[in-house]
């Protein structure tokens, strides 16, 4: 063999040796496919927006890509199966599905963990001024916008719903907030349901057209006990003067919205994202993004949650004296 060959094949081997020990980072950052909802829903904008981030853009350990999904319980189960490495869930539904208590569902979401609290979800049932409409009760034999299937809203829609002993006794319409305002609009509804952040662009639209109401679904609960049974759920009222012509305080129930991880997405990975979102110029992105994310802070960032913390999670907020 030639003395320019066997120096050839020795730099060959040299490369590829050295390619072996290098470390994968070097090649490969970690692949999140974070899941939002539907578009134009807040869950879609918590998505894109840690998508869009610049130093989440930078990262050399991971890179996020931003999904549309149907919500919270589709969340739930596309982040325990590994098809989302995160997701935005409800508090209430990372509980019930940890613990085998979704309704129709026995199967047990173990592989879902809490990575940080991002903003309240209270429940708003929109009427008609005059409509005679006072309780969910009264809702026997009407038509109802119930969310849409596969969405949180849906799904604590029939929760409560059932609680109160009207879920099989509405005529339900399984639809998006701006449908249901568009058909409460046009007297297909006669009442539309949400479970979101306030003020809701769909309610704004409905109030545009038609004088409403907001059923006092605080004292529902209270009165029927939903509390006691379901106690990850809180009490919040809707300001007076949230819409046009609702000038009077709406009690009402919230569950929390959580960013959650699969459980085998690295330590590291939440971590960095994390530090990344959570630092003075991350908050004033999302907020930048949506005024719903006011509230989100290192001090809030721990709240809500009854379930356990993913790994990069707890080494983040005990790291900022949160836990």
């Amino acid at each position: 063999m030639s003395i320019k060959r066997r120096s050839i094949l020795v730099a060959g081997s040299a490369l590829l040796t050295a390619s072996l020990l290098a470390p994968t980072s070097t090649f490969a950052r970690e692949r999140v496919v974070f899941s939002g909802g539907p578009a134009g829903g807040t869950f879609q904008v918590v998505a894109n927006a840690v998508q869009i981030y610049d130093p989440i853009k930078a990262s050399k350990t991971f890179r996020v890509r931003a999904q549309s999904s149907a919500g919270s319980v589709e969340n739930l189960r596309k982040v325990n199966s590994g098809k989302a490495q995160m997701g935005v869930v409800y508090s209430g539904h990372v509980y019930l599905g940890r613990n085998g208590r979704m309704k129709n569902d026995t199967r047990k979401y173990e592989d879902v963990m809490a990575v940080s609290w991002l903003y309240g979800a209270p429940a708003q049932l929109v009427v008609r001024k005059g409509s005679g409409i006072k309780s969910t009760k009264d809702l026997v034999g009407k038509k109802v916008g119930v969310g849409n299937a596969g969405s949180g809203a849906f799904a604590n829609c029939e929760l409560f719903f059932t609680h109160m002993g009207v879920w099989d006794k509405i005529e339900r319409n399984a639809m998006g907030y701006n449908d249901a305002a568009q058909a409460f609009g046009n007297n297909q509804l006669d009442a539309f349901w949400l479970f979101t952040a306030f003020p809701s662009g769909a309610v704004i639209m409905a109030a545009q057209t038609n004088d409403i109401e907001l059923v006092n679904l605080g004292k529902d609960a209270k009165d029927s006990g939903f509390f006691d049974e379901y106690p990850y759920f809180s009490q919040l009222p809707v300001p007076a003067g949230t819409y046009r012509g609702v000038d009077y305080e709406s009690p009402s129930f919230q569950d929390s919205a959580l960013w959650v991880a699969n459980s085998k997405v690295s330590e590291q990975t939440v971590y960095e994202m994390l530090s990344a979102i959570y630092s003075d110029e991350g908050l004033a992105h999302m907020k930048q993004q949506k005024s719903t994310f006011k509230h989100m802070g290192l001090d809030t960032g721990t709240d809500g949650v009854v379930t356990p913390w993913h790994p990069g999670a707890v080494k983040f907020w005990k790291e900022k004296g949160m836990m």
